[in-house]
């Protein structure tokens, strides 16, 4: 078996740990301790948070989507491919060697995602640019960690909890949609979703198109104006 080589270390801002590149042949890895945060080769749920949220956008003027989390520019690229040549892609990512990483060893998983003239990417936290940001998104994407409870940086917690949740829905756009990756389900995430004023979907996602574990997507609207 090819042995897993470490390209790269970085240490997260704030209270968060540390982050490697590995490779192994042509896959890729971004690890958080000894957890796998992302894969090359597991792209379909990180997709689906695009392709769900984007899709119903394709035909609306101008369409402004914030995505937070580059990673591996799975949901950048999903989200690229569902909508209009008018529609702008903010993209949030806390760990500037991240986006080092894309420009650099994982090029060639990125292509030519970041030349794409509707993206922009920001280095800074996606919770501050939406806490600024008032009736500015249609979509708010949301794959920053393992879930609604910080793993790789406990800072995470502030995006989903009630206040976090409330400047998410005035960062909207009247009928707008917060979607959020999960590994796992949560009910209680559910819940607080639904006392923050969104109607709610869930929808159970595979990890790699079809197959793989069981992800999951919530889809939260907020209210028409």
């Amino acid at each position: 078996m090819i042995p897993w080589v470490q390209l790269d270390t970085t240490t997260m801002p704030g209270d968060g740990g540390e982050l490697r590149l590995m490779r192994r042949g042509g896959e890729y890895s971004i690890m958080s301790g000894s957890i796998e945060l992302m894969n090359s080769r597991l792209s379909g749920s990180e997709e689906a948070l695009a392709t769900l949220t984007c899709g119903p956008l394709a035909n609306r003027a101008k369409p402004r989507v914030l995505i937070g989390g580059l990673g591996m520019g799975f949901t950048l690229r999903a989200a690229q491919a569902a909508l209009g040549v008018d529609a702008e892609i903010v993209v949030a990512e806390l760990v500037p060697a991240v986006v080092a990483w894309a420009r650099g060893p994982l090029g060639g998983v990125f292509g030519d995602s970041l030349a794409d003239p509707r993206t922009s990417i920001h280095e800074g936290d996606v919770g501050a640019l939406i806490a600024s940001s008032q009736d500015a998104y249609d979509a708010i994407l949301l794959d920053v960690d393992n879930g609604p409870h910080g793993l790789s940086r406990k800072g995470n917690d502030g995006l989903y909890d009630p206040r976090g949740l409330a400047a998410a829905r005035a960062a909207l756009r009247p009928g707008g949609v917060l979607a959020v990756w999960a590994s796992a389900p949560d009910s209680g995430f559910t819940q607080r979703l639904k006392r923050a004023g969104y109607a709610v979907e869930e929808a159970k996602v595979r990890a790699h198109r079809g197959r793989g574990a069981r992800h999951v997507i919530w889809l939260a609207t907020a209210p028409p104006a």
